[in-house]
């Protein structure tokens, strides 16, 4: 029996108090029609939820907090929805990527300025989740991350599309001449047909299966349908879960330790994630205080892919959640010595205690390892006098030709420079060459866009060619594919090598000796620097405090002063 008296609910710091105080926090609330007796010591359950109509991804997400809500009075707590800035990836310019850290503080301080004793996130579209996640980190309370869900599978004239990937693929096709644009246009209502995020391995599904893999989310949490009736269920059983949590003061830090990183990053390989998981575990890792690098992603490097999923391959999240989702690929990681098995879970239990027994029912989904969909799938991290402080390339996704290769530069100086002579019969470009784009990173765009998979040249596309090196110091589409060089750093409006780079200059990327080479002499380098002007900071505003204090790509592009915990503590007493 444990005689150890329980923590002090940090909502008692408002509501418990007899006093003036007590009155003022306690009768404002009971407008809302609040019985007395729910300030009488119940755990305070914030609900942060990043729901918008202008995120297509989360806009079925006022339903989603109702059924937390359940589960939370079900439990015996009490719970209070707030808003917090939603970040939609389809229609936010000029990238969603410019505002996480901006919702990370939205988040960081709705949480510790309010009486919350514990907090469910809903997370969804992309840069929701590690948004949330962060924020949430830097208070260290209980918190139960739910994801809102995939979309059904898109069909179009009897085959299977996906979000993202099948914009990429059919988009080309049209400047290919091989897809009339009316076609392009039927495909649109085809590919998005329920409520949910991208149903590819695209960065929402990944960072959902992180929040899994991390033990922030309960057994599932990455892959049942937006629409199928037991994601309501798990976000209800959530509800229930944090007020226990709470209870139990099982906080994040407790979760979130080394071992479940090293497990999210083995899970990143064998789901064909997202490269874009990388900026954001390193920018949560930095923010609880778990020591986390780029180098680290290597850890993943010999993992093979399991999941036959596009980007990567052919299915889609729905298929995957009918094939026994994440837990059956943690579960062969666990059995193959690729997992810690005894790293903590929200719902209490060890990460092995969840999936031990997980079944596979479709093994051309879900493969087995020992004949993996893809060996050695994980994200590779690249080095050389280009990229001094890293760069990545996700193999699984490039033509295996491509690997090793060396080709002469062709530079585009930022992305307009880019849209403007992509398709110039001009252009002095062909398969063989290298396609360098700077100006994308996290200073540079800014806000670190999604722009390093180029569009091929149109000629090249003529020619039946699908794939080129592309290299940049942006990001990349978790949807996308191709032999993209990305997150260079440091990046070129930082004064990175990539910001010398000339047209016509030679470059060699070898993936397999992780090695990526600017043939250009030390000297002849120096003498550019020295011509090199740095481009002009914003005005005003965000735009402004972010250029200033954003932290490089390798250091998880999180601004300079959220870095480590605040921690929760009650705020002084204003009245």
């Amino acid at each position: 029996m444990n005689d150890t008296p329980p923590k002090p609910l940090r909502s008692q710091a408002w509501f418990g108090k007899a006093d003036k105080d007590g009155f003022i926090h306690r009768s404002w609330m009971k407008n809302q029609g609040i019985p007395h007796d729910a300030f009488d010591g119940r755990p305070v359950i914030g609900i942060c939820n990043t729901w918008s109509e202008l995120t297509p991804c989360n806009a079925h997400f006022r339903e989603l907090a109702e059924y937390v809500k359940k589960g939370v009075y079900e439990a015996g707590g009490v719970p209070f929805e707030f808003p917090v800035m939603s970040l939609g990836e389809s229609n936010l310019r000029p990238t969603a990527m410019l505002f996480r850290n901006l919702a990370s503080m939205d988040v960081e301080e709705s949480i510790r300025g309010n009486p919350i004793d514990g907090v469910i996130l809903l997370v969804g579209c992309d840069k929701t989740t590690p948004a949330l996640l962060m924020g949430a980190a830097s208070c260290n309370l209980p918190a139960l991350a739910v994801s809102g869900g995939p979309m059904l599978n898109g069909r179009f004239r009897g085959r299977e599309i996906g979000s993202g990937t099948g914009v990429w693929q059919m988009s080309e096709e049209v400047r290919a001449g091989t897809m009339t644009q009316a076609e392009f246009i039927e495909a649109e209502s085809c590919m998005n047909r329920s409520r949910g995020h991208c149903m590819t391995m695209g960065t929402a599904s990944t960072m959902a299966s992180m929040v899994e893999a991390l033990g922030m989310g309960l057994p599932h949490n990455a892959a049942i349908p937006a629409v199928d009736a037991r994601r309501q269920v798990l976000a209800q059983l959530a509800g229930r879960r944090i007020v226990d949590m709470v209870r139990e003061d099982l906080t994040m830090s407790k979760i979130l330790t080394r071992e479940a990183f090293e497990n999210a990053i083995r899970t990143n390989a064998a789901i064909g994630g997202s490269t874009n998981a990388v900026v954001h575990l390193i920018a949560l890792a930095r923010r609880i205080g778990v020591p986390l690098s780029l180098d680290d992603w290597e850890l993943g490097s010999d993992v093979p892919c399991l999941v036959n999923l596009q980007p990567s391959g052919q299915h889609l999240m729905e298929d995957f959640y009918y094939a026994g989702g994440l837990p059956a690929v943690l579960r062969q990681l666990g059995e193959h010595g690729l997992l810690h098995r005894q790293a903590l879970t929200v719902n209490g239990k060890t990460i092995w205690q969840n999936v031990e027994d997980a079944p596979n029912y479709n093994h051309e989904v879900i493969t087995p390892l020992d004949q993996p969909f893809k060996p050695k799938a994980g994200i590779a991290v690249l080095r050389g006098n280009l990229a001094p402080d890293g760069a990545v390339i996700k193999p699984s996704a490039a033509t295996p030709g491509l690997l090793s290769h060396r080709g002469r530069a062709v530079v585009f100086e930022n992305v307009e420079e880019l849209h403007e002579k992509i398709d110039d019969e001009s252009l002095d470009i062909d398969e063989y060459c290298v396609m360098v784009l700077k100006g994308a990173g996290p200073k540079g765009y800014p806000g670190f866009a999604e722009v390093g998979n180029m569009p091929l040249p149109k000629k090249v596309l003529q020619k039946g060619i699908t794939d080129m090196v592309r290299i940049s110091d942006g990001r990349m589409s978790g949807t996308a594919y191709g032999a993209v060089v990305l997150h260079v750093s440091p990046e070129a409006a930082a004064g990175g090598p990539l910001a010398l780079v000339q047209t016509g200059d030679m470059i060699e990327l070898d993936v397999a000796a992780r090695r990526l080479h600017l043939d250009v002499s030390d000297e002849e380098l120096a003498r550019r620097k020295a011509e090199w002007k740095a481009p002009p900071l914003p005005e005003r505003g965000y735009y402004r405090l972010y250029v200033e204090h954003v932290l490089q790509a390798d250091q998880g592009a999180d601004l300079d002063f959220l870095v480590g915990a605040s921690g929760a503590a009650v705020p002084r007493d204003s009245h």
